[in-house]
């Protein structure tokens, strides 16, 4: 068994617990609800990516699509408590209507991989879009659905900004756990066979294309929890919510983060929400920005800001221990 205190794995621990730590106590020393809410839409849109990085990470599946099942869960939830239906019904609903409808385009973009799979998802996001502008009797069309009220459970009103950043938190804390525990689990691995080597493991015996079809199903129960949360934080829903800019963004958070890493979506939320919500109230080409600083990324550390901080971290760790090496060699050598 590791020594978690050992080495590289104790200064993860640290790094974790002081992050953990930080995420906690946010609330008391950042200045204004603001900023507390800033916090709520990175903890919900990290939530989104790591269900995204399931397909693009460790499946090797790039989805430009999943903005529709975002959309999808959320338009569910609104349209429920239209219905006058109670939270919980709705929350269920939704979920279960965002991953049956994962399990949708599972099956029809499951038909092809690399470049096939990209275009028959980026296709269906499209189809998702028209139908939100189109479909005026469900979706309310360019006005979108208003959603009054959050829940209240246990009497722990949600309407409070702060409340509803500590809720966010949890499923954020317990979408962490899930995605460790999955990646590192014996189908984790054989998923991240299916995305190296498809082949070898059809060969070896593994059904490759239910292994991704489950993949897909977490990916999808993942992004309709995000869409949950997504839709009572605004209290709105709109067919700009479902558009192919969406879905690019939360590509970009996984690709600037490091896709295959627990931590890199994680990173890439928090950078991209930042700059969309913080910065661009200071800097009014804040898409250039976010243009520049993505292409830095991919020159710079073309896996990803996390891979590529433990690359450099390893070098910088590397060259001095070889430096009192060195000197000691020098010093034996010298007469």
């Amino acid at each position: 068994m590791i020594d978690l205190l050992t080495g590289n794995n104790k200064l993860r621990f640290i790094a974790l617990a002081a992050l953990l730590v930080a995420l906690i106590t946010l609330p008391f020393w950042v200045t204004g609800i603001y900023y507390i809410n800033v916090g709520s839409q990175i903890l919900f849109y990290a939530v989104f990516a790591l269900g995204l990085n399931i397909l693009v990470g460790y499946a090797g599946l790039v989805s430009l699509g999943h903005a529709g099942l975002f959309g999808i869960s959320a338009y569910a939830t609104g349209y429920m408590l239209q219905l006058g239906a109670g939270h919980g019904t709705a929350i269920a609903v939704a979920l279960i209507i965002g991953v049956a409808s994962m399990a949708v385009f599972a099956v029809l973009s499951l038909r092809s991989s690399g470049i096939g799979f990209i275009m028959i998802t980026l296709a269906l996001g499209q189809i998702l879009w028209g139908l939100a502008y189109r479909w005026i009797s469900v979706t309310g069309g360019d006005n979108g659905i208003s959603v009054r009220g959050r829940p209240a459970p246990f009497g722990f009103s949600l309407s409070e900004p702060i409340n509803f950043y500590y809720v966010s938190l949890i499923v954020f804390l317990v979408a962490v756990i899930m995605v460790a525990i999955f990646v590192r689990s014996p189908f984790g691995a054989a998923l991240m066979g299916t995305r190296d080597q498809p082949r070898r493991m059809n060969a070896l015996g593994y059904h490759v294309w239910m292994i991704r079809f489950y993949a897909c199903l977490f990916s999808g129960l993942l992004t309709a929890v995000s869409g949950i949360l997504f839709v009572y934080y605004t209290n709105f829903i709109s067919p700009q919510t479902l558009a192919l800019t969406s879905s690019a963004e939360v590509l970009l958070m996984v690709i600037s983060g490091g896709p295959g890493t627990l931590l890199g979506p994680i990173v890439g939320a928090t950078l991209v929400v930042i700059i969309k919500t913080v910065v661009s109230g200071f800097i009014e080409r804040w898409n250039f920005l976010l243009g520049a600083i993505f292409v830095a990324i991919v020159i710079l550390v073309p896996e990803g800001i996390v891979p590529g901080a433990i690359r450099l971290w390893g070098l910088i760790t590397r060259k001095r221990a070889a430096t009192p090496t060195a000197s000691a060699a020098t010093t034996e050598r010298t007469p």
